[in-house]
């Protein structure tokens, strides 16, 4: 046994998107730390689709990116096609999207994690975790080398009894071509509760034997939106081979590669049905459940049997590479079926594959035994985030990452503990939901599960978030100063809109008007104001009796959001609290009243009940 000769005060386990975020947050926060994953070059691989953002998942990478985080600003400097989705919908539904470079979005994402300032990697397999007296101190890999630390974050992604399936033949491994974590017996052994998920990812096809002209071809946006609020970052240093875009002139320029759409068809259909007995989903070969809301194309053809025609997405993986990632055809069905099911679809029939399609089936631990600062409950200083947490997708990961790190740092230096709520983030959303609710499923964000979703917009993230970053020292000052300056612009517009008279009303009045924009402007009044500024004011003008509404359920909501419970509270011995409210708060623990309102089967009688217990226990101590 070798004990590595310096101890940390943050080890990451894992380097996939919430590895990356988590020791960047902990290392930006001035703590040493070290990230330690299986394979140094697979360091930022983006497993699945080389894409980031989309619906509610876009608001997640711009908000990681008002917090100084690391996701937006790489998928800018490696994109090879942006997208606003949803751009002809109402504000809180539109989405950033960008299709990236593969390999340079993960070789950028190595060379920035090798230069990090109080950041150190390590290549090993994490086998167990090194825990004294309740608290974690390090870890142990395969090799027989103990890392120590004051703090642990694992983010494993599905390599914890990773098992890769395609037709009836699997094997070990988190992902094709990579070797598999046992670490999830160590965190058994520690009496956490583990359980199996599924999820699956689509062939890849050379693009040469793609026939494009029988598709519809489907261009990024111009100009291209961006994930970052600082683009002048983008600035490539002479030997940057991995950054392919740049900022200057103020503009964000990308050179765009289309993506295609095709369809399944009845033949399609025909071949999969054909085959269900060879796919592991239907032969009972995989236990773990899969996500709902990305289903297989087996689940499709079964479950929306109606249905004559699925939309398939051709991406390319790359502006040198001639992979194409088919976005819609998620399968573990064998691979001469794949072959002659891809063949059916039109503009595909001459179609090679590169990479058969597979399915992964991983361990996770039950979110409901974390704080939402992402710290176990069972073990101090020890943190989870990811998929390991039952979520599913890069930005998702993201975003616990960061959240998970900065709390391990700020919580070494004795500093309060970062928590978004959900009035302030879809980060917040997230993980209220995955502590406080758990996941039948893998997790997935949608706009929809945001309440307040009108005030959680992409374009307002910085205005949001960027402020409480610089308090939490994860911002620096120069992006919180930027921040204010967009402040005071936006309130320096408001008032001339309101002084301002344009067909005999107020500026201000004229704008709430459905079918004024920006474009419409006089040109002499909109040159007085950058573009942005006049979306941000709009926005707010339209929109201003919703967000009141919404700022007023805040304000409502937020009494039983500070009112804290005390951790120590015995449920068991509130008098007449029902079995399953004892059972369930007991186990989850909230930390709020708010919380404890959330929890599935809680009643506002229960809610009662343990306030009345709490003013007495507080009494009791406090006479």
């Amino acid at each position: 046994m070798f004990v590595y000769p310096k101890i940390f005060d943050v080890i990451v386990v894992g380097a996939g998107h919430a590895g990356i975020e988590a020791a960047m947050a902990a290392s930006r926060l001035g703590c040493q730390t070290v990230m330690l994953t299986q394979n140094m070059d697979t360091i930022g691989q983006m497993s699945c689709n080389p894409a980031v953002g989309g619906l509610a998942k876009g608001h997640m990478v711009r908000e990681i990116d008002a917090l100084g985080g690391f996701m937006g600003l790489n998928t800018d400097a490696t994109a090879i096609q942006c997208r606003m989705l949803n751009s002809n919908k109402g504000p809180s539904v539109r989405a950033p999207r960008s299709q990236c470079d593969k390999k340079a979005y993960q070789f950028r994402a190595k060379a920035m994690c090798e230069r990090q300032k109080n950041l150190e990697i390590l290549q090993g397999n994490v086998l167990r975790i090194l825990e004294e007296n309740g608290k974690a101190v390090g870890v142990e890999t395969n090799l027989g080398l103990q890392v120590r630390g004051r703090a642990v974050v694992i983010t494993t992604g599905t390599f914890m009894r990773g098992l890769l399936h395609v037709g009836l033949q699997n094997q070990a491994g988190g992902r094709m071509g990579d070797s598999v974590s046992t670490l999830s017996d160590s965190l058994k052994e520690l009496g956490f509760e583990i359980g199996r998920f599924k999820t699956g990812t689509p062939c890849r096809l050379n693009g040469r034997s793609i026939d494009f002209s029988k598709c519809e071809i489907q261009n990024g946006d111009e100009p291209p939106p961006r994930f970052t609020f600082m683009p002048e970052l983008l600035e490539a240093a002479e030997d940057d081979i991995f950054s392919l875009n740049s900022y200057r002139d103020g503009m964000f320029h990308v050179e765009q590669i289309p993506c295609w759409i095709t369809h399944t068809n009845t033949r399609t259909h025909e071949i999969i049905r054909a085959n269900l007995d060879k796919s592991p989903m239907y032969s009972g070969k995989i236990e773990g459940v899969g996500p709902r809301y990305c289903p297989s194309i087996e689940d499709k053809v079964v479950k929306f049997a109606h249905k004559e025609q699925h939309q398939i997405f051709l991406e390319p993986e790359g502006r040198h590479t001639e992979e194409y990632y088919v976005n819609g055809v998620s399968t573990s069905l064998p691979f001469e079926v794949q072959y002659e099911f891809i063949r059916s679809i039109r503009g595909l029939e001459n179609a090679e594959i590169m990479r058969p399609g597979y399915a992964v089936e991983y361990d996770y631990c039950t979110p409901t035994q974390l704080y939402p600062t992402l710290e176990t409950k069972k073990i101090e200083h020890l943190y989870f985030a990811g998929q390991i947490n039952g979520t599913s997708g890069y930005e998702e990961a993201g975003a616990q990452g960061l959240v998970a790190g900065a709390n391990a740092a700020l919580k070494l230096k004795q500093k309060p503990a970062f928590i978004l709520s959900r009035a302030e983030a879809y980060i917040g959303v997230l993980i209220d939901d995955l502590v406080t609710k758990g996941t039948p499923e893998p997790y997935r964000m949608f706009t929809s599960r945001a309440e307040y979703r009108l005030l959680l917009r992409q374009d307002n993230a910085d205005l949001r978030l960027t402020p409480k970053g610089h308090e939490y020292a994860l911002v620096s000052t120069e992006r919180q100063a930027r921040v204010q300056r967009k402040l005071e612009a936006i309130e320096a517009l408001r008032a001339f809109s309101e002084t301002t008279r344009h067909n005999q009303v107020s500026l201000s009045q004229w704008l709430k008007r459905p079918e004024e924009t920006h474009e419409t402007i006089p040109v002499e009044i909109r040159n007085q104001f950058q573009d942005e500024t006049w979306m941000h004011l709009i926005t707010d003008l339209k929109f201003e009796g919703y967000i009141r509404r919404q700022e007023a359920e805040i304000v409502k909501a937020s009494n039983n959001e500070s009112r804290e419970l005390p951790a120590s509270i015995d449920y068991a011995a509130i008098p007449g609290l029902r079995n399953e409210a004892r059972q369930k708060l007991g186990k989850i623990r909230p930390v709020t009243f708010g919380q404890a309102g959330r929890i599935s089967g809680i009643t506002p009688a229960d809610l009662a009940l343990v306030s009345v217990w709490v003013q007495k226990y507080r009494a009791d101590i406090c006479p």
